[in-house]
């Protein structure tokens, strides 16, 4: 640019082309230019490229390029390979760079364009995405709610062990409760939690529990194109945002709940942020977008999976291939069972009879050993190989509340040791150990006497025990005092 405006000046000041021209070293042709042109006009091809090299064979580039459009991404033809493939297969003579230029050129005229969008205030945008994160000290893989309001660019994330069915509703759920509002429509992507299948004329067929959540908060649900994640940038968008900004580096919490405390805080401290190409906060532009929403409803959605079921012969219902335990009462009962995203709970009739923490495993077995205490009473000589109690982790006091039972009363003791655990249906376990404590101090070893002492500790009164009743607890022998034993005490002879 310097050169085009010193010839400028010097044709300007009298100095000829032929002479601009040997004095700056160019071509005559070039001086022209530069005092036809205020500034260089640039290069403008007017010829379309001619390849002569590659006529005949651009139809077969074609051809593979687009056959590699269903093919995996990483297995698809470089321009390397169309070169090789061309020169070995179909005789090609001419260089590799009007091959490369020839794909680049093919290539950008496929490129997808996009149309600038324009988000009104009051709706949503909702997508799960994925992340390692360390809970209760095991590396494993968070699958986290992403809910995005797209006028104000506010957020909302929750983590979850699984993207069950469950997990999605949740996740509205608890976003609904952080904005203290319901947006008028959410759009999805075609997720089979959500979508249980598109029917011919596009319509989609949705998923029960899904379907029961819509119906409850009275939201208009919408669903980007199969395949396009850019129907939903904004949600898809955030995903991307919260799992480098979230998640790295290794978010490590005791649990779940915990990270997800945090997680929301994150998200609330987002909202004081100006973005670029806004002169106003996220939070100040979320006011239009809340402005524009609905109350909530009197109540939340009972964000469940509803499942039936009947009890085996061992007190075990199966829900999404695991088996919980329920008591040995209910054995070969029709029940109902709720799956929520932390807890199964099992039902007979109107009455809860079983809660147990879900298990996102497969084939496994969760039991509460009280459920079999019953049975296990009934049948003493399985107390040794009982499955349900081979991992329970009660405090060592009860072992030794055993040992001792066992000593005085054999198998007595241990049916009696098992009407103990029973108290557990009744009462906490800390009262429990805390009785069974007093009790080994006491040397009250017996279910009578822990029953009266736990009911002394949650009745708040003194224990009265007749401790005569227990002959295994060591004696001492107090011998008979005469008066006359005293009489060193009034005489003064005292020592």
């Amino acid at each position: 640019m310097e050169l085009y405006r010193k010839v400028r000046l010097a044709c300007r000041d009298g100095m000829s082309e032929r002479a601009a021209a040997r004095h700056f070293g160019i071509s005559r042709e070039s001086v022209k230019k530069m005092l036809s042109f205020s500034v260089p006009p640039g290069y403008r091809r007017r010829a379309e490229i001619r390849r002569p090299k590659l006529d005949g064979f651009t139809e077969i580039i074609d051809q593979w390029l687009r056959e590699d459009l269903g093919q995996r991404a990483k297995q698809r033809h470089t321009a390397k390979r169309v070169f090789e493939r061309l020169r070995d297969e179909h005789g090609f003579v001419g260089g590799y760079t009007i091959v490369k230029d020839y794909i680049r050129e093919h290539r950008r005229r496929g490129r997808e364009m996009f149309v600038p969008l324009h988000h009104p205030p009051g709706h949503a945008q909702a997508d799960f995405g994925e992340a390692a994160v360390v809970i209760g000290g095991v590396e494993q893989t968070a699958h986290f709610f992403a809910f995005d309001l797209p006028h104000s660019d506010a957020s909302f994330v929750r983590a979850y062990p699984a993207a069950t069915a469950e997990a999605w509703v949740d996740g509205h759920v608890h976003a609904f409760a952080f904005f203290g509002r319901v947006p008028q429509s959410v759009l999805y992507d075609n997720d089979r939690c959500l979508v249980a299948r598109i029917l011919p004329d596009g319509t989609r067929k949705r998923a029960t529990l899904f379907s029961g959540f819509l119906s409850h908060y009275l939201i208009r649900d919408r669903y980007g194109r199969p395949g396009k994640g850019n129907d939903k940038g904004a949600v898809e968008g955030l995903v991307g945002w919260a799992r480098r900004t979230f998640m790295v580096p290794l978010p490590r919490f005791a649990s779940w709940e915990d990270f997800n405390v945090w997680l929301e805080a994150q998200c609330r401290k987002r909202q004081a942020e100006i973005l670029r190409g806004h002169g106003e906060t996220i939070g100040a532009r979320l006011t239009r977008d809340l402005a524009a929403m609905a109350d909530l409803p009197a109540a939340p959605f009972d964000a469940c999976d509803q499942a039936s079921g009947r009890v085996s012969s061992q007190a075990l219902v199966r829900y999404k291939t695991n088996d919980y335990s329920v008591p040995v009462a209910y054995g070969h009962r029709d029940v109902w069972v709720r799956g929520y995203v932390d807890q199964v709970v099992i039902g007979c009739g109107g009455e809860i009879v079983a809660r147990h923490p879900r298990c996102y495993d497969r084939e496994d077995m969760i039991f509460d050993p009280v459920h079999y205490l019953p049975l296990l009473e009934k049948k003493i000589g399985a107390l040794d190989q009982a499955a349900p109690l081979a991992e329970w982790d009660l405090p060592a006091e009860f072992q030794t509340l055993r040992r001792l039972m066992e000593a005085r009363m054999i198998k007595a003791g241990r049916r009696e040791y098992v009407q103990v655990l029973r108290l557990l249906e009744t009462f906490d376990l800390d009262d429990l150990h805390a009785a069974v404590k007093t009790a080994l101090r006491m040397g009250a070893v017996g279910f009578d006497a822990i029953k009266h002492l736990v009911l002394c500790r949650i009745e708040k009164r003194p224990p009265k025990l007749d401790l005569d009743v227990y002959p295994y607890l060591p004696r001492a022998t107090v011998a008979r005092t005469s008066a006359a034993s005293y009489m060193c005490l009034v005489s003064g002879d005292a020592a």
